[in-house]
């Protein structure tokens, strides 16, 4: 069950990832096909649930993606049970300290690493039996969310801490808890300053930091700041901003006449 992020990584390349929101594997299937190298279902903030988690990585499973799965919380049950239903990689939210970290990557990995509980219900299914049990842990990806004042002020205990892959930054979040207007793409220089200390810190210790976009344009900045995974947007929001843009185009090239 080798893992394309990690693949991509070790190229020395960043990874382009993609954000379902919409409960639908139809939506999944039509991501899937756009050229992402992974795809990340949203528990959190989207309207998906665990059985439309379930569809879209069956959606997805014909394409070369890497399923991804952020949880809505730091709760082992939901956790273990993401990874049961297929994901590669989990993204935590609002993981705060060095302990929060430590209970997420124990709840991701099977033991001695970590305590998940066996029953790999569907991700068992990839390769031959009791493989997926053997590679777990080493190819599954734990990617704590780096989203508050007070992770910034653990940065460097949580990215000390043994089983991440790297860490993915939420400009939104991280915006707001700093008295500032919640948005993805963020020029403030408090804010950049973050963004550099986290980069040179992931470097150090050879992990990778993932953040979350608006859109192409922010996407390749923060690759050339230096982050190794970018998401565009979701689904939904890419939908109604070329929806937009679209009517607007029609509106403007027809004369007046629509």
């Amino acid at each position: 069950m080798a893992n394309r992020v990690k693949e991509i990584w070790a190229s020395g390349k960043a990874v382009v990832n993609g954000w379902l929101a919409i409960p639908s594997g139809f939506s999944a299937e039509v991501m899937a096909q756009c050229g992402f190298d992974s795809v990340t279902v949203d528990l959190q903030h989207g309207v998906q649930d665990y059985q439309s988690m379930v569809q879209c990585f069956q959606a997805m499973n014909g394409h070369p993606v890497t399923p991804m799965v952020r949880v809505p919380w730091n709760e082992p049950g939901i956790i273990g049970k993401v990874l049961d239903g297929g994901a590669y990689g989990v993204i935590c939210p609002m993981i705060n300290t060095r302990e929060e970290a430590e209970a997420f990557v124990a709840a991701c990995k099977y033991p001695p690493r970590g305590n998940r509980s066996n029953g790999p219900i569907r991700s068992g299914l990839y390769g031959d039996a009791g493989a997926y049990q053997q590679t777990a842990n080493q190819e599954t990806l734990c990617l704590p969310m780096i989203e508050t004042r007070t992770a910034v002020e653990n940065m460097e205990a949580i990215l000390d801490v043994e089983g991440i892959a790297g860490v993915y930054i939420g400009p939104s979040d991280l915006g707001f808890s700093y008295g500032l207007v919640p948005k993805l793409d963020r020029d403030e220089p408090e804010i950049l300053k973050i963004y550099d200390k986290l980069l040179k810190e992931c470097d150090k210790r050879g992990i990778y930091p993932g953040i979350h976009c608006s859109g192409a344009a922010g996407a390749a900045r923060n690759i050339n700041m230096g982050f190794k995974l970018v998401t565009l947007l979701n689904d939904s929001g890419l939908l109604a901003q070329f929806a937009k843009t679209s009517v607007q185009q029609t509106r403007k090239d027809s004369g007046g006449r629509a």
